[in-house]
């Protein structure tokens, strides 16, 4: 290829530029340089320009097409000295002609920056207490008794005292040496003082300014929450209780309290040297923020600040961001305030026993880094770097299965303007193979503006989908590790994935891809991170740079869900961030457990909330569950109008969102501002697109089992289940096989899938004992989640090759498969994968066939969509048999069935357990995402399976009250307080956006009622490493070290009596044989070699497991993974 590179660059950065590109490029004039250059040595140039880049660095480079042809690539260093094209001006000045930046849709711009600037100087009042200074000193180091953004509440509590806004803020203007005395002097000492002593901000309730300066004082480092027991959850709660809930914060709310005497106690309320609020320089920034406040009361619309969580939750990410970064400043680091020396009091350490700030300096210096943050947070996303002109995501498919993209992308594009205006809620329900991550790209790339690029974050809820769809982007659209930024919650997994990746490009499959394909080539604005106030400071921290940079970000929902889940409030900083500087995708949020809807709905309204669109993307959403999310969204889209909209400040006003539905068959749109609307329009196209559904070819037909265990004894009745299910397995193999081409004898690739590990184990084990019919070998692979992660990545990379059925033919050749097939000879192979519910999401599988035990349609039309995946045309027989009922039936009978997973409980049973009365649709053989997507008129879900879920979904997604059997509609929402006998809400997810902000938002009590990812089964992390002479392996069990410090684990070995080894010839039978027989030992030594680590640190990082505790120990064995241990 050809390039043209254009340098405007100044000053030294001239200089530095002409050294790089020398060495490059034949110079054509002063600033231009040209050369050929493949594509390894382009990214190696850029490299380089990137990581000497300063603030006057400016360089452009044209891709050379033809002779009256050049396209624009990059642009490293500050963008603005180029157009859109990459062409430089013939004239520029320095002068603002045009003052486009003068003004902002910032209308609380104002207060955010005001409230930040006042916390500031309050936020660490508390460590002037003596036993915070000897905590720095290390005289003390017993558990906190008080936080000391507690006392700083305290402390400044006394200082208001009684008086109004107004009253107040002219005494911090002007303060007398009485008002000096009042900080100490009306002080309200906790644990203390006796009797019970009034809450601060109900002291406060007098005082709105003071209750929004207290709640960033005592919130800058954790949001408050409710004294609870050891699983972090308060028992009791209820949702009537958050009613004016500030005014119930104590202490307890803040930090558990200990079981110190008076003594221990007293040491957090003395003051020896005073306060910092004597010094001058305090005085005199305190008095100048408070004539600004002071002025602002005057104003019309002032007040009641608590009630606007946008203003609220902007300011305190603005003076969390600033202490950290002034936290991190030592020595003479020129961002440090000047102070007068000899001040006696100190804010932290720059290590053990070594002073660092003093406090007078670090709150002048918060204050001061906190006004920068606030005034630089008007359009810092512009200075962040986007995605634009991309070919591969502007080209039309050649495709015709992928068509409707075209139309998708077309229909966005149209909505451009009234979605920058309005918000976007954007639903995705295309059918499973018909390209839905590309176009959810396409979609938004269309929705951005097309001069400044895309940002957009994509999340998932699995680490390897997660990995998928990031490598898919990356060799989809020709992605650089600059362009693209992939986040999983596991480094291991992260790493074992890039390394078979690139083993698998070593051995040639990624020789067939050209250097730069010219349909994917597009220009990435670097932005100007360095000379932003905010992004400067925010990026210093690796964390917050890898989740920034990135125009695209692919990441497990986890790396987003600190946004408003993290009570740690440093971990906000990354996520809100992000979301306020680009939009959301959300994949598959149907998969997430039921448990876990609050956390994601929580996350919806956020982006609402700080400017987002969202887009959500599954085949199989159901109505509740698109309607609960939507009014998230719409909730926050209403603060954000609010405070940037065109009509700011009208709370009261519905917010108009333009609403996008899409699918393989069609796309609408709509402006919904209320419930009714969106609920009208979204059953419209769900019962459309169920009618075409009907329409399609039939890739799966499924035939109902019975599953004839009554009368079989407990401990028989796995057996027996193994027996039943190898009879269907042999059965579909028959009609669903495939001719080898190379042998001619019939192959089949088939799934079991069983609801729970601990009985999938057993299942196996009776299937080695049974064996196969004469003439058949079947080849068996278990997969669950219980396996150390090196052979679990060596299961799901065997799988993954093996039932990519894109080219039918391709399997034949694969080495593991062809071995097998050859060493066997059998005229019928059967590969067979018996897995637990991972094997339903998260991987792009293509069976034959499928033998399920059912848990909830989800899960059934999930799997389904597992069998053909890949290969067109009808299906004339079944190739999917569901038993009509499942094992927890038999083995609890009398309980819920259908849970663990699924959707039964005990308060919502289901009468009938036989799955053709649950089901009575199956009888048609048709399985598809119908019942999932639309809502029956009268829901029966004590008797149809997929009624049960839409009930339960309704229950937790929409406001619930005790006693009224429909949840109220959203768009209703009273903001007064609630009459005495108003029905009792109950929890569930739309507390969050239906509560008043004030109650909901501004702490952390709902995360903590309703937290994500949270399992009630107590967990173990267990290591299997090489023992001392390296012959044989041990189990270890790894103890958590203290939480919240760099991870340090203490290692116990497991007593042999609870590591119950399953011997080899357990895993193996007549016609039977282990498909990918791991030797652990083996395998671990390989990857060692390869990655170039010691045995024991290959072990430690890649031999890890975390399962169930249990006190008789586990069982174990590399083909089986670890279950519980019998007796």
């Amino acid at each position: 290829m050809n390039i043209l590179l254009i340098s405007q660059c100044d000053k030294r950065a001239l200089v530095e530029t002409r050294r790089i590109l020398d060495q490059f490029a034949e110079r054509r004039g002063d600033r231009t340089w040209q050369t050929p250059i493949t594509q390894d040595g382009l990214d190696t140039l850029r490299r380089l320009l990137r990581k000497t880049a300063r603030r006057n660095t400016a360089v452009a480079c044209h891709w050379i097409r033809g002779l009256d042809h050049s396209e624009l690539l990059w642009i490293v260093g500050d963008a603005r000295r180029f157009n859109a094209q990459g062409a430089v001006p013939t004239g520029t000045t320095s002068r603002n002609v045009l003052r486009a930046n003068d003004e902002n849709d910032w209308h609380t711009g104002e207060d955010i920056h005001l409230l930040t600037a006042l916390a500031a100087l309050l936020h660490d009042l508390g460590k002037a207490s003596e036993a915070f200074q000897d905590r720095l000193a290390g005289r003390l180091i017993a558990r906190n008794q008080y936080r000391h953004e507690w006392v700083s509440l305290r402390l400044f509590e006394a200082f208001v005292g009684t008086d109004d806004d107004a009253t107040w803020l002219k005494r911090l203007i002007a303060p007398t040496p009485e008002d000096d005395a009042t900080w100490i002097g009306r002080l309200r000492r906790d644990g203390v003082d006796s009797g019970a002593l009034p809450t601060p901000f109900a002291a406060l309730r007098h005082a709105p300014l003071a209750q929004a300066v207290g709640w960033l004082v005592v919130t800058h480092h954790r949001l408050p929450v409710l004294p609870a027991g050891p699983d972090g959850r308060a028992a009791e709660f209820q949702v009537g209780g958050l009613h004016r809930v500030l005014e119930q914060v104590d202490a307890a709310w803040n930090e558990r309290p200990g079981d110190g005497d008076r003594a221990a106690v007293e040491p957090y309320w003395r003051f020896r040297h005073g306060l910092p609020v004597s010094t001058d320089l305090w005085r005199r920034r305190s008095a100048r923020i408070a004539r600004r406040l002071l002025g602002r009361l005057e104003q019309a619309g002032a007040g009641d600040w608590l009630a606007n969580p946008y203003v609220m939750h902007l300011a305190r990410l603005s003076l969390m961001l600033a202490d950290h970064h002034y936290s991190s400043l030592k020595g003479n680091d020129p961002g440090r305030v000047k102070v007068p020396a000899g001040y006696p009091l100190h804010a932290n350490t720059s290590g053990p026993g070594q002073l660092n700030q003093t406090l007078d300096e670090h709150l002048l210096g918060v204050a001061q880094h906190g006004g920068e943050v606030t005034r630089a947070l008007p359009r810092f996303e512009q200075h962040l770097p986007r995605l634009a002109r991309h070919k591969g995501l502007r080209r039309r498919s050649a495709d015709e299965r992928f068509r409707w993209q075209d139309k998708a992308a077309e229909l966005a594009a149209g909505v451009r303007e009234r979605s920058e205006r309005q918000g976007a809620f954007i639903v995705n329900m295309a059918s499973t193979g018909c390209g839905k991550t590309l176009a959810n790209a396409r979609v938004m790339y269309a929705l951005a503006d097309p001069e400044r690029g895309m940002r957009c974050a994509f999340a998932l809820g699995l680490r390897t989908l997660t990995l998928q769809t990031g490598r898919a982007f990356r060799d989809l659209l020709d992605l650089s590790d600059e362009d693209l930024a992939i986040r999983v919650g596991g480094s291991a997994s992260r790493e074992l994935f890039d390394h078979y990746a690139q083993q698998a490009e070593a051995s040639g499959s990624a020789s067939t891809q050209t250097l730069l394909d010219e349909e994917s080539s597009h220009v990435r604005f670097e932005g100007n991170i360095d000379a932003h106030p905010l992004l400067q400071r925010a990026v210093r921290d690796p964390a917050v740079r890898a989740m920034l940079l990135a125009p695209l970000l692919v990441c497990t929902i986890d790396h987003l869900v600190p946004a408003t889940e993290s009570q740690r409030g440093g971990r906000q900083i990354a996520p809100m961030l992000r979301l306020m500087s680009g939009d959301l995708v959300l994949d598959e949020p149907d998969d997430f457990d039921i448990d876990d809807l609050p956390a994601l709905t929580r996350l919806v309204h956020w982006a609402g909330m700080l400017g987002a669109r969202v887009l959500l993307s599954s085949a199989t959403l159901p109505p509740a569950l698109v309607q609960g999310l939507f009014e998230a969204y719409r909730y926050g889209r209403l603060q954000f109008e609010r405070n940037r909209g065109e009509q700011p400040g009208a709370a009261g006003r519905a917010a108009t969102v333009c609403c996008l539905w899409l699918d393989e068959f069609r796309q609408s749109v709509a402006d919904c501002s209320d419930a009714a609307t969106f609920e009208t329009a979204h059953r419209d196209f769900a019962t459309r697109r169920a009618e075409r559904l009907v329409e399609v070819e039939m890739r799966r037909r499924v035939r109902l089992e019975p599953l004839t265990l009554s009368g079989v004894p407990r401990d028989e009745q796995t057996a027996a289940f193994a027996g039943l299910a190898r009879d269907a397995a042999l059965a579909l193999h028959r009609q669903h096989h495939t001719l080898d081409p190379h042998g001619g004898g019939r192959v089949s690739f088939g799934l079991i899938r069983m609801a729970n590990i601990e009985p999938l184990v057993e299942v196996a084990l009776a299937l080695y004992r049974l064996g196969a019919p004469p003439g058949v070998q079947v080849h068996l692979c278990v997969y669950h989640s219980q396996f150390p992660l090196l052979i679990r990545s060596a299961i799901e990379r065997r799988i993954d090759a093996a039932l990519d059925r894109r080219r039918p033919a391709a399997v034949f050749d694969l080495p593991d498969v062809r071995q097998r097939i050859d060493a066997s000879g059998a005229a019928d192979q059967i590969f067979i994968v018996l897995g637990s519910p991972v094997t339903e999401v998260g991987r792009d599988h293509d069976y034959d066939w499928a033998v399920v035990e059912p848990s909830s349609m989800r899960s059934l039309i999930q799997l389904a969509g597992r069998v053909r995946r890949h290969r067109p045309g009808d299906c004339g027989q079944p190739n999917i048999v569901v038993f009509d009922a499942n094992l927890r039936h038999f083995r609890r009978p009398g309980d819920p069935a259908y849970c663990r997973p699924g959707f039964e409980t005990a308060a919502l049973r289901l009468e009938p357990h036989q799955l053709g009365m649950l089901w009575p649709e199956a009888a048609a053989q048709r399985i598809d995402a119908r019942p999932r997507i639309v809502r029956p008129a009268v829901l029966q879900p004590r008797a149809r399976l997929a009624d049960l879920e839409h009930e339960r979904m309704r229950l937790a997604m929409l406001p619930r009250f005790e006693g009224t059997p429909q949840a109220a509609r959203g768009g209703t929402r009273s903001r007064a307080a609630a009459p005495a006998a108003a029905p009792r809400r109950l929890l569930n997810a739309a507390c969050w956006w239906d509560l008043p902000p004030a109650d909901a938002l501004l702490t952390a009590v709902l995360p903590q009622q309703q937290p994500f990812r949270f399992d009630p089964i107590k967990r173990v992390e267990l290591l299997l490493r090489p023992d001392e002479d390296g012959s044989d392996v041990e189990l270890v069990m790894l103890l958590d070290a203290v939480r919240g410090r760099p991870r340090s684990q203490t290692e116990l070995l497991v007593d042999r009596g609870m590591h119950h080894r399953i011997p080899d010839s357990a895993v193996h039978g007549p016609g039977i044989a282990p498909w990918g027989d791991v030797h652990y030992l083996t395998a671990l030594q390989d990857l060692a070699r390869e990655l170039d680590l010691s045995l024991d640190v290959c072990a430690r990082r890649f031999g890890t497991v975390s399962v169930p505790c249990h006190d008789a120990g586990w069982r174990f064995h590399p083909v089986l993974g670890f279950t519980r241990r019998l007796g």
